[in-house]
């Protein structure tokens, strides 16, 4: 692990020598504490569930999850300092995990930022604590699991925005996958309504716990962080 963490410090402070982190930070926060504003004022309920439901999936982790993981082997490709690292005394899965590891301490950065949200519920309302934590709990393994999939498409291409693209594709593939369960027999059918990533966030942001919500996210964290592996792999021997 202590090549792992070498590289995931090394991320760190990239981004936050960057000013890309603190302009994204920025405006992530400033279009979550608006859209948070507006649902409180108009629904009157000190919760976070409209916020959850409406705002976070999609644009929010989608976009930010990119924007966190596009560089982070794409411009390693670009710039052929790739080949550096792969000759050096690294396991490819290490060079991958502290990647990832570092747009996952990014991303829980951001999340944290947003405590002022809670904080401002507890002071003009009496929210569920249940639901709340189910929700962050929720978001926080979403984004990770996005993490993986931008991980997995910066390991694809030299270019940063068409990192960003099939990220973002295959994020919109898995969300859209349910649709077809009803083109297919009843057997494969179950298997594709249980692959739209945004279904099972739906249920956190219910309150509901069930595991497994959290194993299907933790099964795609691991299935594109093996990808993204095996993909750098592939990189030897070009």
């Amino acid at each position: 692990m202590k090549n792992v963490l070498a590289i995931t410090r090394r991320e760190l402070r990239a981004y936050f020598q960057s000013p890309m982190a603190y302009v994204v930070s920025a405006i992530y926060l400033a279009i979550i504490g608006g859209f948070f504003g507006f649902m409180l004022y108009y629904s009157r309920e000190a919760t976070m569930y409209y916020v959850f439901l409406n705002a976070i999936p999609l644009l929010f982790t989608v976009l930010v999850s990119q924007v966190l993981t596009m560089r982070l082997l794409a411009d390693e490709q670009r710039q052929g300092t790739l080949e550096l690292l792969l000759t050096s005394p690294l396991r490819d899965w290490e060079v991958v995990l502290g990647k990832y590891l570092a747009s996952l301490a990014g991303f829980l950065a951001m999340v944290a930022l947003t405590i002022y949200c809670p904080l401002t519920l507890w002071r003009v309302g009496n929210p569920d604590v249940g639901v709340l934590f189910s929700s962050y709990l929720g978001y926080v393994l979403m984004g990770a699991a996005m993490l993986a999939i931008g991980v997995f498409a910066s390991s694809l291409t030299q270019n940063q925005i068409v990192s960003a693209i099939i990220g973002i594709g295959i994020i919109i593939v898995l969300w859209l996958s349910g649709a077809v369960t009803d083109l297919v027999g009843p057997k494969v059918g179950t298997f594709f309504a249980y692959l739209p990533i945004f279904d099972h966030f739906f249920e956190f942001a219910r309150g509901l716990i069930d595991t497994t919500d959290i194993v299907y996210y933790l099964s795609l964290i691991v299935v594109f962080l093996f990808l993204a592996t095996r993909s750098v792999e592939s990189r030897r021997w070009k």
